[in-house]
């Protein structure tokens, strides 16, 4: 039966002491993943305080003048560092660019050299020189909570709980600073025009902190949108592709939108930070053992993290082949 709301767990029940919360948290958190791909999650360690912060930080930027802006985008990275302007990015099978522009924060590695020049350098914006402070402690915030959101997952999958630890190390992960523009005349974008286009995240999993505006959707098993609408306080955590591929589909990338709701509500931007938590290029996305079987053959072809995000980059319209 399909699920006609997203459920919602509190994250101090798997970090606590206390071993039968513990148990039902994982229990609670892979049953969501495997039936919508999707579950909202309280008490998740970013601050009302840190969280406020980032988002008056975000609508300094794309406050802006678009000269200033365009200062910051580098055209040769694949939209992985800094300003990323409107219509650059078009989902999956669209034609028609979503109507946000963003800025993304990546990943600063630690003792590691050579993967360190194998990463762009992240671009701060001058303007706004709270941005590097704020921005990467809400990184490693977010770094440190999906790690242990793996742990719970991998210990749904009867892994080690340790399984993913290595393989998100110094990983490519990205926290993308998201603006919804505001859109005064409808009639003036393009016809099919949406916030954010259904598609499915690259990544292993996606932390998503709101700012403001309602609009999210996921598409349950039916086939039906259903509205996602967290607290203020609550964070969304969504399946990527990259761990569907690698669980054989046991665990679910689920397609997801940001609609435009009504003309009035266009009229107001929209604000988010989701957090793409990425692997390692050199992890292994091969199908688990475990998640193969008779009655669910293997799906998908063997490749890396690495080739698998240098493709959708490209047909993200990011990155040309």
């Amino acid at each position: 039966m399909a699920l006609k709301t997203v459920p919602t767990v509190d994250y101090h029940d798997f970090i606590s002491r206390d071993p039968h919360k513990r148990t039902q948290f994982i229990q609670d958190l892979g049953d969501a993943f495997s039936q919508i791909g999707f579950v909202i999650v309280k008490n998740h360690g970013v601050s009302e305080a840190l969280r406020q912060e980032l988002f008056d930080i975000s609508r300094e930027i794309f406050e802006q003048p678009v000269a200033i802006k365009q200062q910051y985008e580098d055209m040769q990275n694949g939209g992985q560092r800094g300003y990323i302007s409107k219509g650059r990015e078009t989902a999956k099978g669209e034609k028609v660019p979503d109507l946000k522009e963003f800025w993304h924060i990546g990943q600063e590695v630690v003792n590691e050299p050579a993967l360190q020049e194998a990463y762009p350098d992240n671009i701060w914006m001058n303007e706004v020189p709270q941005l590097q402070t704020v921005g990467m402690k809400v990184y490693r915030t977010f770094e440190d909570t999906g790690r242990n959101l793996l742990k719970a997952i991998a210990l749904y999958l009867d892994l080690a709980e340790d399984y993913f630890d290595a393989k998100i190390h110094n990983g490519n992960s990205v926290l993308r600073l998201l603006h919804y523009f505001p859109v005064t005349n409808m009639e003036q974008i393009e016809e099919g025009a949406v916030r954010a286009a259904a598609h499915g995240d690259i990544n292993l999993i996606t932390l998503l902190m709101g700012g403001s505006a309602k609009g999210l959707q996921a598409k349950n098993s039916d086939g039906a949108w259903v509205d996602i609408s967290p607290n203020e306080n609550e964070i969304v955590i969504n399946i990527g592709d990259m761990l569907h591929r690698h669980t054989n589909g046991r665990l679910k990338s689920t397609i997801h939108r940001v609609i435009n709701l009504d003309k009035e509500s266009m009229l107001h931007p929209r604000y988010s930070a989701p957090f793409f938590l990425h692997p390692r290029g050199d992890m292994d996305l091969s199908c688990l053992d475990n998640c193969v079987s008779e009655n669910q053959p293997k799906g998908y072809e063997d490749i890396n993290a690495g080739d698998f995000l240098r493709e959708r980059i490209q047909q993200l319209g990011l990155l040309k082949k």
